[in-house]
């Protein structure tokens, strides 16, 4: 296996080496170069923004990992924590050279069939062990090499950490650590350990403050910290490396590919109280993480390293009730997360986070990267060679650190990706629009921002040749590495409308085709446009097909002065709404030749009040994301299996779960709440044909039945369309339990082939 991962780094991470920014120096950093301005031939196809999936790789929250356990509980996150004791793995009491990496690739290879990527540390002293790895992990090869001393104040044993024995062992071992894993895609980061308590990298009160104690120093001279800290930088090129303090070895990290990692992220301590992270001109002590970064000039180091950490222990379960700011021990969360431009942290009490918490979302959202994309550039018509553009901005305080593979898709109306086109496009090069400023630059009153990154443009050419001629839409997907040896790899997704939980970010309708030659005759206005159904959350759209000399392609929706979406049909949803706000929409219909019709007649349709949603079973609105948390809207298990898309689960897009079945497809969502408040189960649904309610059964509470012999108010039944529509099945006339419903579960056993989309269930 360790072949295969090594064939893998190399061929998906072909430009890590290629692509190096040298550290910035510290003060106000200058801005990166302006990107290059889209292609004025390409039409502009904008994109509505939507909130990001809070599971995204490479950032946000880490939780410990504990073999055999559901390494996916709890907040929604991806990636997982994990230290091993050198000796574990330096196993020949004889012999330093030989090293076992067992417990390690079965660690990583455990954390990546959950999709997750982890984050390892090795040590040598931790003291009372972790409960599954030892307290004293020094191998035993040093023995009789290495002087050992103890610390008093935690029961550990220290090495000798300027013996030149156990130097060039760390060295050796180091070199071989980066042989075997350096570009490893189930490895996310690496905490450069070995030295201190925990690994972090001081071995307090035995440490190099011995003015104001009798506590010898326990640490390694600056000399010889700095020569572990090139071996890890020569030993590894793409994975990314961490140090605990940005002073240490002397400041020596700072002109190295090295991050920093806050093992007391945001805490505050002391009497009075003082921050351990913020500096000291944000009321931060004089030994706080980012006062040590302002003393080497490091502060910026978060342009080409990552910043991990761990949230303090002692605040974790309380370190976003106040946000933005803090309270008590907690300090200014938003101000740090701002200036230490953080990607992750180890949070182990997130596992009690409620899901639905705005201000955690907020924080983990603003963590590391958080990408939109504004605009796609693009004819709306095209054959052989064309160029393909788009516009990415990041919201986020970091870059993407790594380079993936950007992936251009055409999706035919089956919703079959059925051609390709890799990328060279870099993600790590779309920086955060704004930074916040370090009252010590002297810019402006804290919280002064800056201006830094720039929606960066990317364009590449690509080749329809082949494509049979038709309507397609544009997709972008980003290749994860981890897909390579975990099917349950999560996704890279970006925070629009329009992106799906497969990956697949729709960025609108293309025509492949000659176009109609010389047709320069624009379609007629649509008419008729109404809305025939709105939540509080979504509004429907319906309208008279337009009229053209050639044939009508397709149609762009706007709200406002802005695109929202395109559709080859007479009818839109629009989600992703706020309750009780009027939209005004228009419609435009265009031609194959890319020729696009005056507006329709505006429409303006104002959301239903949030009250009337009454209990949300699942919105599938990303959050959570299906089905990568297994988690409905109530906090409750959701999946699917055997559908035709979504490797099995359905595919949610666009604020609606698509179930695409052959015959074949089950679909459960748990309820278990009682529903006595409630009359009516509430299904917004739609069909690819229509007449689908023949296809599946519902069953909920104890009645199960094909889904066309439910009784409705008035003795009708339900009737699927081509648009949605909220289908109420009244509860108690269907002889369902309202105290005891049990599980909602829907199956597609019964002849029938085609797609079906929920927008929606809930009780009302």
């Amino acid at each position: 296996m360790l072949a295969a991962l090594t064939a893998v780094a190399a061929a998906l991470l072909p430009a890590a080496q290629a692509w190096a920014l040298a550290p910035v120096p510290g003060g106000v950093p200058p801005r990166p170069a302006a990107p290059a301005s889209p292609d004025p031939s390409l039409q502009a196809h904008p994109l509505a923004a939507a909130p990001a999936p809070l599971d995204n790789p490479l950032k946000g929250f880490a939780r410990f990992y504990w073999p055999g356990s559901d390494q996916n509980t709890g907040y929604p996150h991806s990636l997982t924590w994990s230290y091993f004791g050198l000796s574990e793995v330096m196993t020949d009491p004889a012999d330093c050279s030989k090293i076992n990496w067992s417990i390690l690739d079965s660690a990583l290879n455990e954390i990546a069939s959950y999709g997750n990527q982890a984050a390892v540390r090795f040590y040598m002293e931790y003291p009372d062990g972790s409960g599954t790895h030892p307290a004293n992990a020094i191998p035993r090869c040093f023995d009789g090499h290495v002087p050992y001393r103890t610390n008093t104040r935690w029961g550990t044993t220290s090495p000798d950490y300027d013996n030149p024995y156990l130097l060039d062992a760390l060295d050796d071992f180091i070199a071989a650590f980066g042989a075997r894993y350096d570009g490893d895609p189930r490895i996310g980061f690496i905490h450069l350990g070995l030295i201190g308590l925990w690994g972090e990298w001081h071995t307090w009160p035995y440490d190099t403050d011995t003015s104001g104690d009798s506590y010898p120093n326990h640490m390694p001279t600056d000399a010889h910290a700095a020569q572990l800290l090139r071996a890890y930088d020569a030993a590894f090129d793409e994975t990314k490396l961490e140090l605990r303090y940005p002073d240490s070895a002397g400041g020596a990290a700072t002109g190295l590919d090295l991050g920093y990692h806050d093992d007391s992220f945001c805490f505050r301590e002391g009497s009075p109280l003082a921050g351990v992270t913020l500096p000291q001109s944000l009321g931060g002590a004089g030994w706080a993480q980012l006062q040590r970064a302002l003393n080497v000039g490091a502060e910026n180091k978060w342009i080409t390293s990552s910043m991990g950490g761990e949230v303090r222990p002692e605040i974790q379960t309380s370190a976003f009730a106040s946000w933005p700011g803090g309270s008590g021990q907690v300090d200014n969360m938003k101000a740090c997360i701002e200036l230490e431009h953080t990607t992750w942290k180890i949070n182990e009490q997130s596992q009690g986070y409620a899901a639905d918490d705005p201000d955690v979302a907020a924080a983990v959202r603003l963590m590391g990267y958080d990408l939109t994309v504004d605009n796609a550039y693009f004819k709306n018509t095209a054959s052989g060679a064309t160029n393909v553009g788009v516009r990415i901005s990041n919201h986020g305080v970091a870059p993407f650190y790594y380079p993936w593979t950007v992936t251009l898709g055409l999706r035919d109306s089956a919703g079959t990706v059925v051609k390709t086109f890799d990328t060279p496009w870099d993600l790590r090069t779309v920086m955060p629009l704004k930074i916040r400023a370090f009252p010590d630059w002297g810019v402006g009153q804290d919280p002064a921002y800056r201006d830094y990154g720039y929606p960066q443009y990317f364009q590449t050419g690509v080749n329809l040749s082949g494509v049979p001629n038709g309507g397609y839409q544009w997709v972008m997907r980003v290749r994860s590495p981890l897909e390579t040896v975990s099917a349950n790899a999560k996704k890279l997704r970006f925070a629009n409308a329009t992106q799906g939980a497969d990956g697949w970010l729709t960025l609108g309708q293309v025509t492949v085709g000659s176009g109609g030659g010389t047709d320069t005759t624009p379609p007629a206005a649509p008419t008729g446009l109404t809305s025939p159904s709105r939540t509080s959350g979504s509004v429907t759209l319906s309208w008279t097909a337009a009229t053209d000399n050639v044939g009508v392609a397709g149609y762009r929706v706007h709200r406002g002065s802005t695109e929202v979406g395109t559709t080859a049909t007479t009818s839109f949803t629009d989600t992703g709404l706020s309750p009780a706000t009027a939209y005004t929409y228009t419609v435009k219909a265009h031609d194959a030749a890319g020729n696009t019709s005056a507006a329709s007649a505006p429409v303006t349709v104002t959301t239903l009040p949030s009250s009337t949603t009454g209990l949300v079973l699942d919105d599938f609105d990303g959050n959570p994301a299906y089905p990568s948390a297994a988690r409905n809207d109530l906090g409750k298990w959701t999946g699917g299996n055997c559908f035709g898309n979504g490797g099995g689960s359905g595919v949610v897009s666009g604020g609606a779960l698509a179930l695409r079945y052959a015959n074949c497809g089950w679909f459960g969502s748990d309820v278990h709440t009682d529903l006595s408040a409630y009359t009516h189960l509430v299904v917004r649904i739609k069909g690819a044909a229509g007449g689908e309610q023949s296809h599946f059964s519902l069953g909920l509470g104890g009645t199960t039945k094909v889904f066309g012999d439910f009784t409705l108010d008035g003795g009708g039944h339900p009737a699927i369309t081509t648009a949605y529509q909220d289908i109420r099945i009244p509860l108690a006339a269907n002889g369902i339990s309202r105290s005891a419903p049990g599980q909602l579960a829907m199956g597609f056993w019964y002849g029938g082939n085609s797609t079906v989309t929920i927008d929606s269930l809930t009780f009302q």
